[in-house]
């Protein structure tokens, strides 16, 4: 059975920080370590922290220049063979999430990815995973879950470590590289994974701006203008709306849809 290394990033979150705990503790599959990694926190999470020591196989408490500054200090002090974030606030969609996935099972594929739940508080909405092999494009456009994700633990010694120069973006640009770009292909699982609870740093519509400005940095780093080009351009033919300009701009086309239509009326 693999070894996982659950690693949880908090500030200022007691109340959340407590029931991402319980959450971990009461996993029934046994073999995990968890890490908490907190940003120096002025709320009672010190404290929470404390009542559950004897449960935690590391934690720390000190200022860190951001989110990925803190998880990368969570994957330098993790052992597992794989790394999973959770962060404050999220949990585990069951106590028998790990068993159901790693319980009589040794895997060794870079990704295991699985179903999300968005907690918005008055209702909850669940995205699968993609469950088939990915492409550049994929994560041109998109990315999977980093929630719903376990990250093979020598990937971060192969491709490196978050980039802590992006505040929001960081995850992101890490499976652009490696899944992308290296074609380090996850194992899609029918799994509900994580409760995640949708009030966090990547989905906060007053950081769009900031989210736009990074992913455009990473893009210009990461692949030459040429095949931006081109992908730019593939997006803009898979949308319908493509379909729809077409249609507009040529007679003949518009001629046959209509025909077709009085056909089958």
């Amino acid at each position: 059975m693999n070894k996982i290394s659950i690693i949880t990033v908090n500030r200022n979150n007691a109340e959340g920080l407590e029931n991402t705990i319980k959450s971990v503790i009461e996993q029934t599959y046994s073999n995990y370590e968890f890490i908490i990694i907190d940003g120096d926190s002025t709320d009672n999470s010190i404290e929470v922290i404390k009542r559950y020591s004897s449960k935690i196989s590391f934690w720390i408490s000190e200022k860190d220049t951001g989110i990925f500054n803190a998880m990368n200090k969570g994957i330098a002090r993790a052992t597992g063979d794989y790394c999973y974030f959770l962060n404050s606030a999220d949990r585990f969609a069951s106590k028998n999430v790990l068993t159901k996935i790693f319980n009589n099972q040794r895997y060794k594929a870079p990704f295991i990815n699985g179903h999300q739940i968005n907690d918005f508080g008055s209702y909850t909405q669940k995205v699968p995973c993609l469950n088939r092999k990915l492409t550049l494009f994929d994560f041109y456009w998109g990315t999977i879950k980093h929630q719903a994700t376990f990250i093979r633990r020598d990937l971060f010694v192969t491709y490196g470590l978050y980039d802590e120069s992006l505040k929001i973006t960081s995850d992101w640009k890490f499976f652009l590289q490696t899944i992308g770009l290296h074609n380090e292909q996850p194992l899609f699982i029918d799994v509900d994974i994580v409760l995640f609870e949708w009030n966090g740093l990547s989905t906060n519509p007053q950081l769009t701006a900031a989210h736009a400005e990074e992913r455009t940095h990473v893009l210009n780093e990461c692949i030459p203008t040429s095949i931006q080009s081109d992908y730019e351009h593939f997006h803009e033919m898979s949308d319908y709306q493509y379909i729809v300009r077409v249609m507009k701009k040529n007679r003949i086309f518009r001629f046959l849809v209509k025909g077709l239509v009085k056909v089958f009326k």
